[in-house]
Order: C-alpha cells, then sequence, then structure tokens
C-alpha cells in the first residue's frame, strides 16, 4: 500500500501541475512554426505521399506544442496522448492495421511512434526506439527536418518490407498525407 501523502506531498504535486501548465501553454504554434515552419511540412507532405506510393500502410505525423490542461491535472504522458492522436487520426483504421503515427511534443522534447497490430506485430520495440532516438539526436542539433525525413525513410523502408504493393496495385491513400499540427 501507498504511504499517505502529506501537506507539503500535496501542495508540490499542485503547484509542481501548475508550473507543468504554464510551460506547455507557454510554447504556442509560434515554436511549431519555428521549428517546422510552412514550407517545411509541405515537403513533409510529399515525402509522406511519395513513401505511401511504395507499400499499403499509412504514415500520419502529429506535432503539437503542449498538452492540452486535462492530460496535465491527471499527469498523463505524452505516450498517452500519442496513443489518443492514434486513434483520433484514425491511423488505427486502415485495411492491413499497418498505420504508423509519428508523435512530436515540443513542450516536453518527446518523440513517440505509434505502429497499429500488423506492422507492431513485425517490428520489434527496440527499432522503433532506436528510430526515435536517431529523430531525438538531430532534432536536438537544430535538424528537424533532417530527422523527421530519416524517421519517414526508415517507417517508410519497413513498411515496404512487410506491406509492399503488389505489382500494379496503387496506393489507396487511406488518409491525409500532411502533417497535422495542434
Amino acid at each position: 500500500a501507498a504511504a499517505p501523502r502529506g501537506i507539503g506531498d500535496m501542495s508540490r504535486s499542485f503547484f509542481g501541475k501548475l508550473a507543468r501548465i504554464w510551460r506547455h501553454r507557454w510554447i504556442d504554434r509560434g515554436e511549431i512554426a519555428r521549428a517546422l515552419p510552412p514550407a517545411l511540412l509541405e515537403r513533409i507532405a510529399h515525402r509522406v505521399a511519395a513513401s505511401e506510393r511504395r507499400h499499403s500502410g499509412e504514415v500520419r505525423i502529429c506535432v503539437e506544442a503542449g498538452l492540452p490542461n486535462s492530460y496535465i491535472w491527471r499527469d498523463a504522458t505524452a505516450r498517452e496522448r500519442a496513443v489518443a492522436m492514434f486513434g483520433k487520426l484514425r491511423v488505427w483504421d486502415t485495411e492491413n492495421n499497418n498505420g504508423v503515427l509519428i508523435y512530436l511534443l515540443l513542450t516536453e522534447h518527446a518523440i513517440e511512434i505509434v505502429a497499429d497490430r500488423g506492422i507492431a506485430r513485425r517490428v520489434s520495440e527496440h527499432e522503433w526506439a532506436a528510430m526515435t532516438q536517431r529523430m531525438s539526436a538531430a532534432f536536438r542539433e537544430g535538424r528537424f527536418e533532417d530527422g523527421l525525413t530519416q524517421a519517414l525513410a526508415e517507417v517508410s523502408a519497413l513498411l515496404v518490407e512487410h506491406f509492399p504493393l503488389a505489382p500494379g496495385e496503387a496506393d489507396s491513400n487511406e488518409l491525409p498525407n500532411a502533417p497535422v499540427v495542434m
């Protein structure tokens, strides 16, 4: 059983949540535009489209400045938000269960990759984690386009390996290609 929490613990928790809310509200869409300007988002959308012409999977990219207050109050993680966005953006709703979401939460410098069950069965958690680490290293150096392009190329290679289009088969493009900015 957990030890009872004292007044000091509760106030630290309360003030910790307030500080986290403040950090998440401080960063806004302008921060996203500085890190990922509209021209870059357009190039990424074209790269997603080119990728999807090679396999039957769907790739979505979602960038969020900060978590909604409701997530912060309940101490939710970036992973929880990424899983929620995976559902909200309907990445799970692909015919072959092979959608992949690349989720970026700028305030917490968090990167999450959520893969649907069709591709998750074939790719180890270690591979997804390594991909995330490489992206994170590029982002720390301010190379957002390089990091996203490399991650997209790696996700594409996995989807081509496990879900290639059959000869003559066209990409059904079940989901939009443009990154979602929130």
